[in-house]
């Protein structure tokens, strides 16, 4: 379905997909990534973003699971961030939505039931 694979996928975590499509810049930032891996210096570049900026944006994706950043040391030990794309399908429905719902209410019955275990006698 998403990110996430064939999972299904909470109402929070839809929202937080929808919303990390829903930006012109994210999505630009797709577009470069899907090109290869880059660090975060030259993506910047690339997008002419300020990297606090562009950081931000980066964060709502990975969040989302669009996308995926490493660590990795340069030649002269600097720690440098290169992010990659995620594979990813989203295909938005009725019943994604609903699916979504309905997981949320599994994991609302199990919080009340873990609730309930703890206070029983």
């Amino acid at each position: 379905m998403a990110a996430k694979g064939a999972c299904v996928l909470t109402s929070e975590e839809l929202l937080a997909l929808l919303a990390a499509l829903g930006h012109a810049q994210r999505l630009r930032v797709i577009e470069e990534l899907s090109q290869g891996d880059v660090h975060v210096s030259e993506l910047a570049r690339r997008l002419g973003l300020s990297r606090p900026l562009l950081y931000m944006h980066l964060e709502r994706l990975e969040k989302a699971g669009l996308i995926i950043g490493r660590l990795e040391l340069s030649a002269d030990g600097k720690a440098m961030k290169i992010f990659r794309l995620a594979p990813f399908d989203v295909h938005l429905t009725p019943e994604t939505v609903l699916a979504a719902l309905r997981e949320d209410r599994v994991h609302e019955q199990a919080v009340v039931d873990d609730e309930t275990k703890r206070i029983s006698p």
